[in-house]
C-alpha cells in the first residue's frame, strides 16, 4: 500500500533527499511515512508492520540525519537477535549513510572478541549487536566500551528481544541497558509489536509514539497457505515427496524449510543432500562464517534449498522465495507469521506448506484464529510417499549416525558449560531450571487450551 505523500514531507534533510533519489527510492512506506517525523522531533517511537515494509529505513534515516548535525561516535546502537538481521542492518546503515561516510561495526558471536573490542575503541557512529556478544564485552575488561553519550537506541525485533520465552536476553539486555545513557532516544521496531507493548513502553524515558499498521499480524492475501496432515513417523516421507514434487514442477523455485533445532536442521540437510538435492543449511550451531556463506548462496540462487532454524525467519531480506515448508509448527502463531513472512514478498505470490501430526492439530487452530484463514489441505500423492519412505528412513539413520560419529554439538555444549563455572553456576542446576521452566510453560500451554476448549463447548440444558 502507497501513502499519499513524498519523502520530501517527512523533514528530511536534502542531501537525504538526494541520495534517496539516487537510490531510486521515489515514495515512503506507510511505517516510514508516519514513524520519520516523530523520530526527528526527537520522541520515542514504537513502529509495528509486517516484514519487507521498510521499517531499516525508517529507524535509520533518523539517526543518519541527527548524526550529520552533530557526527560523534558511538552515536547509535541497534540491537537486534539474529547475526544475519545485524549484518543485513548494517549493510543498510552503509547503503543509506554512504554521503556522510558512516562509520558501523557489527558486534555478534561467532566472530574475534579481540578485534570487535579493537573495532569499538575506534568509536564508530553505529554500532550493530546481538545482546550477547555485546554483553560479553562489556562485562570483561577487554571491551572497554563507552556507551555513555550514545543519542539512539534502537531494538529490531523488539518483541524477539524482550521475549522472555524466546530466546530470553534478559540477562543481557540488563547489562547493556545498564551501560546506556537515561536521556536518549528509542526507537523499536517488528513485525509484531502488540505482545509486548507494555514492557516495550517502560524502556521509554517520555511518552512514545506508537505506530502500528492495519492487519500488522496477518499474513498476504498472496500467500497460499497448505497443511498436510500425516503421523509423525512419516514426516521426512512427506518432506522428500514435497521437494521433488516442487522441483519437477518449477526447478527454478527457491525452498526454505523451517526445523525447530539445530540438530533437526543438519540432519535434514544431509538427508535432503543423500535425496540428491543441492541444499544449505543455516543454525546457530554453525560458524558465523560458514552461516553468511549459506544465506549468500540461497540469497544469490545458486543453491534453490535452504534448511534452518528460525535464526532465518526474522526480518531477512531474501526476495525470491517461492515456497516455504514447516517441518514442524511453531507454538507462537506469530512465528509461524514470521516463517512464511520469508515468501509472498512485495506484492508476489507465494506457498507455505506446514507439515501437520495429530500433536499439531491445536497449534495450527491456533494459528488460523490468530491470522483469520483457514489453511488448506495440499494434494500429495501417498502411494509415491509410501514408495521412497523406506529408503529415506535408512538415509535418515545414515545421516544421525554420522553426526553423532562427528559428536555434533559437543563443542557448543562444552563451552556453555564452561561459562557456567566461570560465572559460579552450576552446570547440572541450571539445566535442571530450565527443564523445569520449560515443563511449567507446558503446563501452562496445556491448562490455557484446555480452558479454550472448555469455552469453546456450549453449555447443555
Amino acid at each position: 500500500m502507497e501513502v499519499e505523500g513524498n519523502f520530501e514531507d517527512l523533514g528530511l534533510n536534502q542531501w537525504i533527499l538526494d541520495h534517496l533519489n539516487h537510490l531510486g527510492f521515489r515514495r515512503p512506506s506507510p511505517v516510514q511515512f508516519n514513524c520519520i517525523p516523530p523520530a526527528l522531533q526527537g520522541r520515542d517511537c514504537f513502529g509495528c508492520s509486517k516484514t519487507g515494509s521498510g521499517k531499516t529505513a525508517a529507524f535509520a534515516l533518523p539517526v543518519l540525519q541527527k548524526l550529520s548535525e552533530d557526527p560523534y561516535g558511538v552515536f547509535c546502537l541497534v540491537l537486534t537477535p539474529t547475526r544475519e538481521l545485524a549484518y543485513q542492518i548494517a549493510d543498510q546503515f552503509a547503503l543509506l549513510g554512504k554521503p556522510i561516510n558512516l562509520q558501523h561495526t557489527v558486534v555478534v558471536g561467532g566472530m574475534d572478541t579481540l578485534q570487535q573490542a579493537a573495532a569499538l575503541k575506534k568509536r564508530p557512529h553505529v554500532v550493530i549487536a546481538t545482546p550477547g556478544r555485546l554483553a560479553d564485552l562489556l562485562r570483561s575488561s577487554e571491551g572497554n566500551v563507552n556507551l555513555k553519550k550514545i543519542k539512539f537506541l534502537v531494538l529490531d525485533e523488539a518483541d524477539r528481544l524482550l521475549d522472555k520465552l524466546d530466546g530470553d536476553f534478559s540477562e543481557d539486555l540488563d547489562v547493556i541497558f545498564e551501560a546506556l545513557p537515561k536521556e536518549r532516544q528509542t526507537l523499536l521496531y517488528s513485525a509484531t509489536l502488540t505482545d509486548t507493548l507494555n514492557e516495550l513502553q517502560e524502556l521509554s524515558t517520555k511518552k512514545p509514539f506508537f505506530w502500528e499498521a492495519e492487519k500488522t499480524v496477518s499474513t498476504v492475501d498472496q500467500l497460499d497457505q497448505r497443511y498436510i496432515l500425516l503421523p509423525e513417523h512419516v514426516k521426512d516421507g512427506y518432506l522428500v515427496y514435497i521437494c521433488k514434487d516442487l522441483m519437477e514442477k518449477s526447478p527454478n523455485h527457491s525452498i526454505m524449510i523451517f526445523t525447530k533445532t539445530c540438530r533437526n536442521c543438519h540432519v535434514l540437510g544431509m538427508l535432503l543432500q543423500k535425496a540428491g538435492f543441492d541444499c544449505v543449511v543455516l543454525h546457530s550451531g554453525m560458524k558465523q562464517r560458514q552461516r553468511l556463506s549459506a544465506l549468500a548462496r540461497f540469497k544469490s540462487s545458486n543453491i534453490r534449498l535452504l534448511v534452518a532454524t528460525d535464526v532465518a525467519a526474522r526480518g531477512l531480506d531474501i526476495p525470491l522465495v517461492q515456497v516455504v515448508i514447516n517441518h514442524n509448527i511453531p507454538g507462537l502463531a506469530k512465528n509461524y507469521i514470521h516463517r512464511v513472512g520469508r515468501t509472498a514478498r512485495a506484492g508476489r505470490s507465494g506457498m507455505a506448506i506446514s507439515l501437520v501430526t495429530q500433536f499439531d492439530i491445536h497449534r495450527v487452530q491456533s494459528i488460523e484464529e490468530h491470522i483469520n484463514t483457514k489453511l488448506k489441505e495440499y494434494d500429495v500423492d501417498e502411494d509415491e510417499v509410501l514408495r521412497i519412505l523406506t529408503k529415506v528412513n535408512i538415509m535418515k539413520r545414515e545421516a544421525e549416525q554420522r553426526m553423532d560419529n562427528d559428536k555434533f554439538g559437543e563443542k557448543k555444549r562444552t563451552n556453555k558449560r564452561k561459562a557456567l563455572i566461570m560465572e559460579g553456576k552450576n552446570p547440572e542446576a541450571e539445566a535442571k531450571r530450565k527443564r523445569n521452566e520449560r515443563i511449567a510453560r507446558i503446563k501452562a500451554e496445556r491448562k490455557e487450551r484446555n480452558q479454550l476448549k472448555k469455552a469453546q463447548v456450549p453449555e447443555t440444558k
